[in-house]
């Protein structure tokens, strides 16, 4: 079901035709999606705050409607754990093209899954599963269900991938849960059929997969005209 406040941030979305990432992740959030701990702000004594109570370092991020791609301007900083360097960031970030607020979160440490979907003319909604992160590029490598999906879908997704170590753990390294990669993936299946009237494309990578959770590390969200 799409809430009040989610038809609000899609609304206030339509002039520039995508959701800013806060307002993305506040949407998934409304549809049971985990995300991190954060806030946004354009206080340096709040980000402080924040850091300061924090148990990782944190990532700082622009929020402008003029930066859709923020690696391209180096509109993320990750691995902060140092005040002033979070000042100094903070302070190059709020001075690029339109951004007059920095988004601060938690990092999250796991394997990295790109979690998608593309709105299709004919078909609907679609899901898209595959590594993330760097790995999209280097990989190639995704697996495409109609919307929504079951359990076993995502199962069959990914035993389908080329990837699939990845999923699974390699060389000692823990791999993804799968019961909390599952969930997500159907929660946000089923969130698609209720936005399917609003967007063309979503993108959630990374999704950031522990032992324990899958937290939705970045959102995009952009809207049919």
């Amino acid at each position: 079901m799409v809430t009040p406040r989610m038809q609000q941030i899609i609304a206030d979305a339509q002039p520039i035709g995508w959701v800013l990432e806060p307002f993305a992740k506040e949407l998934l959030a409304h549809g049971k999606l985990t995300i991190p701990k954060g806030i946004l702000t354009d206080s340096l004594d709040t980000a402080r705050k924040f850091l300061a109570a924090a148990k990782h370092p944190v990532v700082i991020k622009a929020v402008s409607a003029d930066i859709v791609h923020k690696t391209e301007l180096q509109a993320v900083v990750t691995g902060i754990q140092d005040p002033e360097i979070l000042a100094s960031q903070m302070q190059r970030l709020l001075a690029l093209k339109g951004c007059r607020q920095v988004l601060v979160e938690e990092m999250i440490f796991g394997i990295e899954i790109l979690v998608g979907a593309k709105n299709d003319v004919q078909f609907g909604p679609v899901v898209v599963l595959g590594p993330g992160g760097t790995g999209v590029e280097l990989y190639n490598d995704t697996a495409i269900r109609l919307a929504p999906v079951t359990p076993a879908d995502v199962y069959s997704m990914v035993d389908s991938l080329g990837a699939k170590p990845v999923f699974e753990g390699f060389r000692g390294r823990p791999g993804v849960n799968m019961e909390e990669l599952t969930r997500l993936v159907v929660t946000f299946s089923h969130l698609l059929m209720d936005l399917e009237p609003y967007f063309s494309s979503i993108d959630l990578n990374p999704v950031i997969c522990t032992p324990d959770r899958c937290v939705v590390a970045d959102a995009r969200i952009m809207l049919l005209p």
